[in-house]
């Protein structure tokens, strides 16, 4: 595997979910975060990867980086405990997630994408 690869460059769909991730505004980014945690949550529920909260949050814990060699992702905790929650799950999990995720990201950018565009009233004045 090459080195300069990151984690989730090994799933197409994963890279471009988090490439689009990493560029969307810090409050999309957390909105899409608080539903990847879910996600997560509900697969584990699912699968019974962890026992608890605490060996949850452990596995989150062990990933993280030492200040000043940050990802895009470690500048918010929710942010990174989400994505360090999608790196801890089996590679299977990951793959089915990233669809989900994908999916979730696209829905959101359009959403705002929405909100963003003016009334069709407005812009006939």
């Amino acid at each position: 595997m090459d080195l300069g690869r990151r984690w989730y460059d090994k799933d197409p769909i994963l890279s471009k979910a988090m490439k689009i991730l990493e560029t969307t505004e810090d409050k999309l980014q957390l909105k899409v975060a608080i539903n990847l945690i879910k996600i997560i949550i509900e697969h584990n529920i699912e699968t019974d990867t962890y026992r608890s909260v605490d060996d949850l949050l452990s596995a989150v814990e062990e990933g993280r980086c030492e200040k000043g060699n940050e990802r895009w992702y470690d500048l918010d905790m929710t942010i990174r405990t989400a994505i360090q929650m999608l790196e801890k799950c089996p590679d299977d999990m990951q793959n089915k997630i990233a669809r989900e995720v994908a999916d979730l990201i696209r829905e959101k950018v359009r959403d705002s994408y929405e909100r963003a565009l003016p009334e069709e009233d407005e812009v006939l004045e």
